[in-house]
């Protein structure tokens, strides 16, 4: 699908993954707002925001993000991830603008055998996913001219993910138990901010009508151990940190919320309707692990 570039893309958030890789990728055309400007927990700032920069297109990055930590703090993921989204998509309504918001894979159960399409019965299985979920349905009833992209194990350079993680805990342990029995689609935070940027153009012009929930996963199946062990065989090479990673099955590493065992999130209809696919997960990993080795070189 061929689209005139949209001309300014305001994107929800400032310092999450995403956000930072948007930013990056949209040089020039991509505004971030966050607090204090922008607080998804005050209806009248977002509307304030969106009318100030008058973009072409909103991008929703942000929003509650801490699965663990949601289950311990349903109210706050409650606000962040479900009446923050609705009233974005209400004020996108009023400027008479196409919003994309992000989701989720942890809106599934994982219990199918292959990666889930996005019209696939979802039952979450966390506080976390339950609010994304709910997001999803407040969005899509505030707005018709929505994307809901589903996202899954993104990494990068920026931020708190779990790449960065793996490298951090090599500093002070020899050995890390991973869990061997949860598989997905790693997926590069700079390839996905291309992936929404393309959907952005996409969605700006006239003759568009495809809305509605898309996935934008990168290339390539591994599990949590699997993508542990390539994360230290880079690192060592570039002289950072590693350890030998030790699997384990989800069933006897409890964690306060639970995950899907199956994360993989099915491409199909977003490459049948806006042409795109993203790059194989190693590629994303060679580069940012020399990134993430040099700057905890020097924390």
């Amino acid at each position: 699908m061929h689209a005139l570039p949209a001309q300014k893309v305001l994107v929800i958030g400032r310092t999450g993954q995403v956000a930072q890789a948007l930013a990056q990728a949209g040089a020039g055309r991509v505004v971030n707002a966050g607090r204090p400007e922008l607080d998804l927990l005050e209806p009248a700032s977002v509307a304030r925001a969106i009318d100030h920069h008058a973009p072409d297109v909103v991008i929703n990055a942000a929003g509650f993000t801490k699965v663990d930590q949601a289950e311990a703090e349903p109210v706050e993921a409650e606000s962040l991830n479900v009446d923050g989204p609705r009233a974005l998509a209400t004020a996108c309504r009023s400027a008479g603008i196409p919003f994309i918001h992000m989701s989720t894979d942890c809106v599934f159960d994982g219990t199918l055998a292959r990666p889930y399409r996005p019209d696939d019965l979802t039952r979450p299985l966390s506080v976390y996913g339950h609010s994304k979920l709910r997001g999803e349905l407040a969005v899509a009833e505030a707005l018709d001219r929505h994307l809901i992209v589903r996202v899954s194990w993104v990494f990068s350079q920026y931020a708190a993910n779990f790449v960065r993680t793996m490298l951090a805990l090599a500093q002070t342990r020899e050995r890390v138990t991973v869990v061997s029995d949860q598989i997905g689609f790693p997926t590069y935070a700079p390839a996905l901010a291309d992936g929404l940027l393309a959907m952005a153009d996409a969605i700006c012009s006239e003759r568009f009508s495809h809305w509605g929930t898309y996935h934008l996963a990168g290339s390539g199946e591994t599990d949590r151990a699997s993508l542990a062990r390539a994360i230290f065989d880079i690192s060592r090479k570039h002289g950072g940190s590693f350890a030998q990673v030790e699997g384990i099955l989800t069933a006897d590493y409890p964690t306060p919320a639970c995950r899907p065992l199956n994360a993989r999130l099915d491409m199909s209809l977003t490459q049948d309707v806006f042409g795109i696919s993203l790059p194989h997960w190693e590629d994303g990993l060679a580069e940012t692990v020399p990134l993430l080795v040099k700057k905890l070189a020097v924390i």
